[in-house]
C-alpha cells in the first residue's frame, strides 16, 4: 500500500459503512479515487468489512483467551484445528512460552468446560492450554484505526458516541439477528439488499441497522493486517494490575493509537493488550513510556505475533484473508 491506500483503508476502519464520497470528503480525495482505490483492495481479499459481535451484552457467549503450548513441530497443524473451529475468532503464532493464541467465544459455562476438557485437548500436538475468561473490553479492534488522519479527519467520519449507560446485556430479536448475520458477512451490505434478502422494507431495514450498530450490540470492521498499513510489528501484552488501578490503567491503554485492543481478564495476569507498531524501538518506547508510567502495573508479560491464521472469524492466508465479500 502506498500512504493514500493507507490514509483510506484507516478512514474505512473509523467508519466501515462510510460512502466513498463521504470519505473523500473526510480526507480530500475525489470520490471516484477513493471508490477505485478501495474496490481494489476489497476484490483484492486486502481489505475486508464485516462486523463482529458484543457478545457479552447481546448474550452470544463469553470471550476467553488461550494460550497453548504445542509438541515441537506441530503449531502450523494445532493453528490450522484450531482456526477451523466455529467458535474461535482469532488465532495467531507467538513467541514466547505459549506457541499459540487463539480467541475463542464459548456460548455458556458449561460449553466452555466440554470445549477446554475435550475437545481443545483433544487436537494432536496440543500439550498444553491456559484460559483467561474476559471480564470488561476496554477496546475492540473493531473501535481502532492506523494512525494516518488527523483529528479532524476522524472527527468528519466518527459515529456518534454510544448512549451513556448501555445495557449490561441486551440480546437481539429474531429480526435483528438474521440482520446482524448478513453484516457479519458484509459489513458494507445496502440497506436496499438486507430488506430485498429479508422481504422488509428499506425504511425497517436502515432503522433496524442503525439501531444494532448506535447501541453498539455490533460492531462494523475493517479487517487488514497491520504489516500492509507499515505496522510491522504486532505484540501481546499481559499485564498485572493492582484492582484498585484496573479500570483506570484500562481505559488510559485503551486510548493509547497503537492499542488495537484491551480488555480485563481473569487469570494471573489481569488485563491483555494487543499493541501495534512500526518497529521494534517503538515497542520498547511503547514499554518504557507508556506502560512503564503507570504506578498500577505491577509486572508485565510481553510476546510478539509472528503470523495470523485467523482474525475477526475470517481466515488468513499470509497477508490477505481467504474470504473475499460476497
Amino acid at each position: 500500500m502506498d500512504v493514500l491506500d493507507r490514509r483510506l483503508v484507516a478512514a474505512l476502519q473509523v467508519s466501515p459503512r462510510a460512502s466513498w464520497g463521504e470519505i473523500g470528503r473526510a480526507v480530500g480525495e475525489h470520490e471516484r479515487t477513493v471508490a477505485r482505490r478501495l474496490q481494489r483492495l476489497l476484490t483484492d481479499g486486502v481489505v475486508r468489512v464485516t462486523a463482529i459481535y458484543d457478545d457479552l451484552r447481546t448474550g452470544h457467549g463469553r470471550p476467553v483467551h488461550l494460550d497453548v503450548q504445542v509438541r515441537p513441530g506441530c503449531a502450523a497443524q494445532v493453528a490450522k484445528a484450531l482456526a477451523d473451529r466455529p467458535d474461535t475468532r482469532s488465532v495467531y503464532a507467538l513467541t514466547g512460552v505459549a506457541d499459540l493464541g487463539c480467541e475463542l467465544v464459548s456460548p455458556s459455562r458449561e460449553a466452555l468446560h466440554r470445549i477446554l476438557s475435550a475437545e481443545i485437548s483433544a487436537i494432536d500436538g496440543v500439550s498444553q492450554t491456559q484460559t483467561q475468561v474476559v471480564l470488561h473490553t476496554f477496546r475492540t479492534v473493531a473501535e481502532w484505526h492506523a494512525p494516518y488522519l488527523t483529528d479532524q479527519e476522524v472527527a468528519e467520519l466518527q459515529p456518534a458516541p454510544p448512549p451513556e449507560g448501555l445495557p449490561d446485556e441486551e440480546g437481539l430479536s429474531p429480526l435483528e439477528q438474521e440482520i446482524a448475520e448478513l453484516l457479519a458477512a458484509d459489513g458494507r451490505i445496502a440497506f436496499t439488499a438486507v430488506a430485498e434478502r429479508l422481504n422488509i422494507s428499506v425504511p425497517t431495514a436502515r432503522r433496524r441497522v442503525t439501531s444494532l450498530i448506535e447501541r453498539r450490540l455490533l460492531l462494523p470492521r475493517a479487517e487488514v493486517e497491520p504489516a500492509l498499513l507499515g505496522l510491522e510489528v504486532e505484540a501481546m501484552l499481559w499485564l498485572k494490575v493492582r484492582p484498585y488501578g484496573l479500570d483506570q490503567v484500562g481505559q488510559r491503554l485503551a486510548g493509547h493509537p497503537n492499542v488495537r485492543y484491551c480488555a480485563a481478564t481473569s487469570g494471573t495476569h489481569s488485563l491483555i493488550v494487543q499493541v501495534v507498531a512500526a518497529h521494534e524501538a517503538d515497542l520498547y518506547r511503547f514499554m518504557t513510556g507508556v506502560v512503564g508510567s503507570l504506578d498500577e502495573v505491577t509486572d508485565s508479560d510481553l510476546t510478539l505475533i509472528t503470523r495470523a491464521y485467523k482474525r475477526g472469524h475470517l481466515h488468513k492466508s499470509g497477508l490477505l484473508t481467504l474470504e473475499k465479500t460476497p
